[in-house]
């Protein structure tokens, strides 16, 4: 790793109205030194044009991901692939987004419509050099890539958006550009940018999308990291350790459960002050403590945060409305899921005292596999995780 940079993916994709499966499909394969993204748009729509782009997609992402030459890779999809009887195309379009090394870019396109790249939220105009291989015409780009650039790659669904509908031609190219630019902010994570742009499409589409659309988002981002403490320490006597660990640590802090944050009070020598906002009903409110960015109650919040995870990973939930509300578990979803690059869990191992009542069934070993599971769904995600036990 040579800077502070980091690259980040994500996508959503909309069904063709009244198709059960999507005829476009996104593999995403993270190496250390290369981060790929293949998105391929299977020929027509429902069952043969899923295999065709997951094939598509499955064969690119691999053999790019292991140095092959893009000719190889080409004429294996071309021979691999059935041919279309009536057309005599024998497999997807397809977009490759690969970013070495945080560093450098490298576009691979056919047939699909042009990446979009944001540099500093405005429109970017890269370099394009064209090739014919195996009869297909192939454009490729390579250029350095700067923090907070935006690469948007997308099914040929979201330009036809609402055609005859909203517009004669559809969501033209610099009409998508126009959006991408006017709903721009650094923060905005790949996912949300991909969800905003869906979610236009699927409103000029009335809700009826004419074609599968699938938008997928690179972003490069600086690393930012998030530190989590959870539950007293087994042994009383090092609750000063794992206080000097967790403020001794670079990032935002969040504070979880009553028992920790009166460790975190003592710790800093101040005081507690609760809120009695309940923004959602399902969750207990936030605190405040001056040295700590958010004071949350424990394993009720982060059950909610784990379900959360779960439908964002799903690529179901185009709203992420968490991204709006103030309680406690959508406040930690959007530090963890949008702004966290790297995140660690200080995990005690006391056992809560407040658990043992036979009404509140929260064991200990409930808490430790919500830590896991939620550590497993942020790896998903592309974060890097250390969760440290006392």
């Amino acid at each position: 790793m040579t800077n502070n940079l980091c690259t980040e993916a994500g996508y959503i994709s909309l069904n063709k109205h009244g198709e059960q499966l999507c005829g476009d499909r996104v593999e995403i394969v993270d190496k250390d030194d290369a981060c790929i993204l293949v998105l391929a748009d299977g020929l027509g729509s429902g069952v043969k044009a899923n295999i065709l782009s997951t094939l598509t997609s499955k064969i690119i992402s691999t053999m790019v991901a292991g140095g092959m030459p893009i000719e190889e890779c080409i004429n294996t999809i071309a021979s691999t692939l059935p041919v279309c009887k009536v057309r005599q195309v024998a497999y997807s379009t397809f977009s490759v987004v690969r970013i070495l090394n945080n560093t450098l870019a490298e576009l691979i396109q056919f047939d699909n419509p042009d990446v979009i790249v944001l540099r500093d939220g405005q429109r970017f105009q890269y370099p394009v050099t064209t090739r014919v291989v195996s009869g297909k015409t192939i454009h490729e780009s390579r250029f350095p890539v700067q923090e907070n650039d935006v690469f948007i790659a997308m099914s040929d669904g979201a330009p036809f958006a609402g055609v005859g509908v909203e517009f004669n031609y559809g969501w033209q190219r610099d009409n998508i550009i126009d959006f991408a630019e006017a709903n721009y902010h650094p923060d905005n994570s790949a996912k949300y940018v991909a969800a905003n742009i869906v979610d236009e499409c699927n409103r000029l589409y009335h809700g009826e999308p004419g074609d599968d659309t699938t938008v997928a988002v690179v972003r490069i981002r600086a690393r930012q990291s998030v530190n989590l403490v959870i539950g007293p320490p087994a042994d009383p006597a090092n609750d000063v350790k794992m206080m000097n660990l967790f403020f001794s640590k670079e990032g935002e802090k969040i504070v979880c459960g009553g028992t920790t944050s009166n460790i975190a009070s003592r710790y800093l020598g101040k005081p507690i002050i609760p809120t009695l906002d309940y923004p959602d009903p399902e969750v207990p409110p936030i605190s405040k403590i001056e040295g700590v960015d958010l004071v949350t109650e424990g394993v009720v919040t982060l059950s909610k945060v784990l379900k959360l995870g779960q439908a964002f990973l799903d690529g179901t939930d185009t709203s992420a409305d968490w991204t709006s509300k103030k309680d406690g578990a959508s406040l930690i979803a959007k530090e963890l899921f949008e702004k966290a690059t790297d995140i660690n869990f200080f995990v005690g191992r006391a056992i809560n005292p407040a658990h043992q009542n036979p009404d509140l069934p929260i064991t200990f070993g409930i808490k430790i596999q919500l830590i896991n599971s939620l550590a497993e769904c942020l790896k998903k995600m592309g974060k890097r995780i250390k969760v440290s036990f006392f």
